[in-house]
């Protein structure tokens, strides 16, 4: 190779190397799952903003999110509201309706628009036959019902659920009938407004004996079926809700057929210092 070659050559090498830096661009980040519900209490999803928006939007994943049944770490709280009003003037939206721990009472009410996307039958005996909506629970309560519903029968324990899931206008519907029957100001002692009750949560489930007796009536309590939901429902993830003596905190009478999941490691908690929701999360006491 000549001495005039020499110079071309590397002139050639040089713009090679350098165009070649240019031809990957980095991938874009993706957008956040914001939207999509958090399985723990008092989770927060980070969402770092990004300089330039996606041109095409990204299809919402089908997945149903997973549920866990361990509560989050994030100090203990008052669950975050969002800032518009509550159904049926409660004072503030929950922020996590899908949390298996999440708050619901006459002061959090769920979105307007909230309906469990996991609602299964539970296989387990109930008072009636039919498969219809109040059967229904989200599935990770569902599969700890059946585990309970069995280690009761182990124990000689018989049980029966008696209305599970009920959609808003259920809850509507119930209410104003036991509006109609004794009032409101009384109603609303044991009955929850509609937006405001567990039952829509898909997370809880009033319990009787098989053979319906004293099904979600004061004389339910004491029975055999009580004394064992009472004292081995936190082995399976189910607390008591309105338990005896919280009236002035849940806002509600003491409901011994009325069982809410919120996983194992919160139930035994809640069990072991004999506290409720409210007093778990620091929330205000509930008016009655």
């Amino acid at each position: 190779m000549n001495n005039y070659m020499k110079p071309a050559l590397a002139l050639v090498a040089a713009f090679t190397i350098l165009g070649g830096c240019g031809h990957e661009a980095a991938p874009a980040p993706s957008p956040s799952a914001g939207a999509s519900a958090s399985a723990s209490a008092g989770s927060t999803a980070s969402v770092t903003p990004t300089a330039t928006a996606s041109a095409t939007p990204q299809a919402p994943s089908s997945a149903a999110p997973q549920q866990s049944s361990k509560p989050s770490s994030t100090p203990k709280g008052s669950p975050a509201p969002t800032t518009s009003a509550g159904k049926n003037g409660a004072a503030q939206v929950v922020a996590q309706p899908a949390s298996m721990t999440v708050l619901v009472n006459k002061q959090n009410s769920l979105p307007s628009d909230y309906e469990p996307a996991d609602l299964v039958y539970p296989d387990v005996p109930f008072v009636f036959n039919e498969k219809i909506e109040k059967r229904k629970m989200r599935k990770e309560a569902a599969g700890a019902l059946e585990k309970l519903f069995a280690g009761a029968k182990k124990d000689g324990i018989n049980l029966a659920g008696v209305s599970a899931y009920r959609s808003y206008a259920t809850q509507k519907s119930v209410f104003q009938r036991y509006v109609a029957q004794d009032g409101e100001e009384k109603a609303k002692t044991y009955s929850a407004v509609p937006g405001t009750s567990e039952h829509e949560t898909g997370l809880a489930i009033d319990v009787s004996g098989s053979d319906g007796k004293c099904a979600a009536e004061d004389c339910f309590g004491g029975t055999k079926e009580a004394n064992w939901l009472e004292k081995h429902a936190p082995e399976y993830g189910f607390i008591i809700r309105y338990p005896k003596g919280k009236a002035d905190i849940t806002g509600y009478q003491y409901e011994p057929w009325h069982i809410r999941y919120v996983g194992t490691d919160l139930s035994k908690e809640l069990a072991s210092k004999g506290q409720t929701l409210e007093e778990y999360f620091n929330a205000v006491p509930v008016a009655k």
